[in-house]
């Protein structure tokens, strides 16, 4: 199985502090892994710099390309990752309340839009041509993740766990390769999660997407991950399988503080 993503000796430093010190990670192809730690460990640090929020200081990031081959995106603009698929969530929600869901959707179809400036000052047949279309996949895109009810209603009025679903419909307008959901469970409730789970699940089998995800919910976390990554004070300290993880010394010590499984259960 091919990699949709290789991380290589991944470091960061601002000023005197060094958040990640040389990270590595792989990602298969139609997979979800996990990214876990106590707060702190360099988690969002490590989505910002597969994302172009940061310019990593040392280290490599390859994302496979449309083509098949990888390319390095240290430095790359946002635009352009995104563009190579990489569409992510964060931790604290940042849509535009102010506009529709069915808007916020839209916008996450720009990246794949072929209208420049003239085509919006003109608005030639081939524009609205292309409006019509993004306007349908994005409706359709709220249809996938149960969020058609909202379609004109201001995303500021949405309730928090739909507000977390419409983030990932907005990163699902980019036709990502790979989603990156930074805690997408945060402040869910025990049904809310589920739906959560469900939706990931999904979103795996039947669009064969790539997925890591951040999260503290373990429970969350067993059930859905293939493989997990460790980080403590910006190093990884493990890897593996969900049942190796929970059985690993130094992530019990680090942040599991538990000696068996069965809270996972």
């Amino acid at each position: 199985m091919s990699n949709v993503l290789e991380v290589k000796n991944l470091t960061m430093n601002f000023g005197g502090i060094r958040a990640l010190d040389s990270v590595s990670l792989e990602i298969g192809q139609n997979s979800i892994a996990a990214l876990i730690g106590p707060n702190g460990a360099g988690k969002t640090t490590l989505f910002n710099c597969l994302t172009g929020i940061y310019t990593p200081t040392s280290g490599d990031v390859l994302v496979r390309s449309p083509q098949g081959n990888n390319r390095r995106i240290n430095g790359m603009k946002i635009n352009a990752i995104t563009e190579l698929g990489l569409a992510r969530t964060f931790q604290n929600i940042r849509l535009f309340g102010g506009m529709t869901v069915l808007e916020n959707v839209m916008i996450g179809r720009h990246c794949r839009t072929k209208a420049g400036i003239a085509g919006a000052i003109f608005r030639p047949q081939s524009t609205r041509s292309e409006e019509n279309k993004i306007v349908d996949q994005s409706y359709s895109i709220l249809e996938y993740v149960g969020l058609s009810m909202y379609v004109d209603e201001l995303a500021r009025n949405l309730p928090y766990g739909a507000c977390r679903r419409l983030e990932i419909a907005r990163a699902l307008a980019c036709d990502p390769q790979l989603l990156l959901l930074d805690e997408p469970a945060a402040g869910m409730n025990p049904q809310e999660t589920k739906e959560l789970e469900g939706l990931i699940v999904r979103l795996w089998k039947e669009r064969g997407l790539s997925i890591l995800l951040i999260e503290h919910d373990m429970k969350l976390v067993m059930n859905l991950a293939q493989n997990i990554f460790v980080l403590d004070y910006g190093v990884e300290i493990a890897r593996g399988a969900p049942q190796e993880i929970t059985k690993n010394p130094a992530v019990i010590k680090a942040y599991l503080g538990v000696e068996t499984d069965a809270e996972f259960n």
